[in-house]
């Protein structure tokens, strides 16, 4: 139960951000609250007994324990467990006493400046999002992070971020390493940090509003419809290595793949990822380069294929002023395209593009649990007219695939396990334009959208 002192002070923090939205917010953190227990913690927390707070700056980013906390495959263990020595062809038994189960709800508000023609404006969703996630250590070197998340806009439940991880510890000369094995279902999901895609900034944003719609290969397209197993190490605490190959492994439809299938991957697409990181006085620093190569069936399980090469770089700093933290991500992704198999079936006015996107984000995240963020992204590309044409809202009058802009945002926690969020995007350029992108009278700005949410682990 909130007490009325707790509203109070929520709700005079968002007073200067208009009253409507400061009652949206209270409102939805009290439904959610009421009717669950928001003082419970997530099952890492319950298997390490250390507070969220522990691992996360403000949930998902990772400090430098939750780093090592994942590197090490989920297994550190600060409570009883169950042990069982071996007895004749059957091995130990070892597990944790608390069952590893833990839930998120988000519940939003969103506004967009112009409605999409025919759809109101000013929505609630609750929830936006729904997950259940199995999370923790399954043996001594062996733990998973599992999530299967109800989907507002399908109405339905599905396979979200996976990653079940092996990892054990050794010395090379005098040197530690860190070692082991990932399965996983979206590249970038194993990463360390925040400043890959599956893990990066905006960490929630609207499920409903009008977005760009070029992004690369490895900004997300793989996610949940891929396997992957590879292998990663980190030595000395100082260069991490991983490398993947993905198969399909798709959600819904025919299982295995047949001639009604799309976006097939031929073959197997490797995924790799080099970082270097170096804590320096109060600075923690990490740069890194990552990519994969794959050949996709755009539709069916035979004949030509396109070939996408993504090469990313990216970079993280993070500097401590006294309780407070200050962390900056970002990251460059550039893919070349070379659509044969598109082109020929006259998808694609082009046979050959490239796409980039920039991303840069800053964090302030006070010790009273306000953090203030902000992000320019910047998505640009080859024109290709038959790749990005015109069309109501979501097309390209010219063919571009460049957009732009800014993410402003302000989070307040007043638990660790629960957020209340005010986001503001602003689009400077968007498929193309700044107005009249779409060839039907839209402009850019008129995708500015107002993100209210209430964001609550358990």
């Amino acid at each position: 139960m909130i007490s009325a002192s707790t509203k109070t002070r929520t709700s005079s923090m968002f007073q200067t951000f208009g009253k409507r939205m400061a009652l949206i917010i209270v409102g939805a953190l009290t439904f959610v609250v009421l009717n669950g227990n928001a003082y419970a913690i997530p099952s890492y927390a319950r298997q390490t007994g250390l507070a969220c707070s522990s691992c996360h700056y403000s949930f998902p980013e990772l400090t430098p324990f939750g780093r090592n906390f994942k590197l090490n495959g989920y297994t550190m263990v600060g409570r009883q467990t169950i042990d069982a020595k071996a007895k004749g062809d059957q091995g130990a038994l070892k597990l944790l006493r608390n069952f590893l189960m833990s839930a998120m709800v988000q519940a939003s508000y969103n506004n967009v400046a112009k409605p999409v023609p025919g759809t109101k404006t000013g929505n609630m969703e609750f929830p936006q999002q729904l997950s259940l996630f199995l999370g923790g250590e399954i043996t001594p070197h062996i733990g998973a992070f599992t999530q299967i998340t109800y989907d507002d806009q399908g109405a339905s439940f599905g396979w979200d971020n996976t990653d079940i991880r092996y990892s054990n510890q050794g010395l090379i000369g005098d040197n530690p390493i860190t070692y082991g094995l990932t399965l996983n279902n979206n590249p970038t999901v194993e990463d360390l940090w925040n400043s890959t895609p599956a893990w990066g900034y905006p960490y929630a944003s609207s499920s409903s509003a009008p977005t760009p719609g070029a992004s690369t290969l490895i900004d997300g397209a793989f996610g949940g419809n891929v396997a992957g197993l590879g292998a990663f190490a980190m030595y000395d605490n100082l260069i991490y290595a991983n490398l993947t190959g993905y198969k399909s492994a798709p959600q819904g439809g025919s299982f295995p793949p047949d001639a009604n299938a799309n976006f097939t991957i031929s073959g197997v697409t490797p995924y790799w990822r080099v970082a270097l990181q170096k804590q320096i006085s109060d600075t923690y620093v990490e740069i890194g380069t990552y990519g994969l190569s794959a050949n996709i069936y755009p539709s069916g399980i035979s004949g030509a294929t396109d070939n996408y090469t993504d090469v990313a770089f990216d970079f993280q700093v993070e500097h401590a002023l006294g309780k407070n933290e200050m962390i900056f991500h970002s990251t460059w992704i550039h893919e070349n395209q070379d659509l044969k198999a598109t082109y020929a079936a006259g998808g694609s006015a082009n046979s050959t593009n490239s796409l980039s996107t920039f991303r840069i984000d800053g964090s302030y995240m006070f010790c009273d649990g306000l953090d203030v963020m902000a992000q320019y992204f910047n998505t640009y590309g080859s024109a290709d007219g038959g790749l990005y044409s015109p069309a109501s809202v979501t097309g390209s009058l010219t063919g571009s695939p460049n957009s732009s802009g800014v993410i402003a945002e302000f989070d307040f926690s007043p638990w660790q396990n629960t957020r209340l969020g005010l986001q503001y995007v602003m689009y400077t350029k968007f498929n193309g334009g700044s107005t009249n992108y779409d060839g039907s009278g839209r402009d850019a700005a008129n995708n500015n959208t107002l993100y209210v949410s209430t964001w609550i682990v358990l």
